[in-house]
């Protein structure tokens, strides 16, 4: 998955009128303001009530799902092999918002103040804010991916990372 790549969706998303956040290592990206390692996947967070504008979207570009573990999440990818993580998000009133998770009765948590934007390519985009970043990698055994993604955001804002 490349920066043009990630325009690309982007770009057809927004003209579709659908809100999109970018999570994981192309997140960490955005805020960094550079891309600092390969990327295999996109993982966006998207309002739940726009998911069938985003699928119909991601199916014009070519993308079809191949996991389903919604209200999870779901994966799409394309013939190429660009690879889509989605993640639905219900808001609330305030602009915090809620993701399901494997433990019921346990969302995942996104205070309003961690949807920022960042830079792919010198162009703003909507990502999670570098603390967000940080809550979503703990619990469970880093990648050397992880890893390297928690040592930039040290590098760059001095917070701390759990490992």
């Amino acid at each position: 998955m490349t920066g043009d790549d990630v325009l690309e969706i982007l770009d057809a998303l927004r003209k579709a009128g659908s809100d999109v956040w970018i999570g994981g290592g192309w997140g960490v990206d955005a805020l960094l303001g550079r891309q600092t390692r390969p990327h295999r996947d996109l993982d966006l967070m998207h309002r739940g009530g726009q998911e069938p504008a985003v699928v119909a979207t991601l199916a014009e570009l070519g993308f079809a799902e191949s996991v389903d573990w919604r209200p999870v999440r779901f994966v799409v990818v394309d013939a190429r092999g660009r690879e889509i993580d989605l993640h639905p998000l219900v808001f609330a009133p305030d602009g915090s918002a809620t993701q399901a998770s494997l433990e019921p009765g346990r969302p995942f948590a996104y205070p309003a103040a961690c949807f920022v934007t960042g830079t792919i390519l010198d162009r703003t985009v909507p990502c999670l804010s570098a603390e967000q970043q940080v809550y979503f990698h703990q619990g469970y055994e880093p990648t050397d991916r992880d890893r390297h993604d928690m040592a930039r955001l040290r590098e760059a804002f001095g917070i701390a990372t759990h490992f």
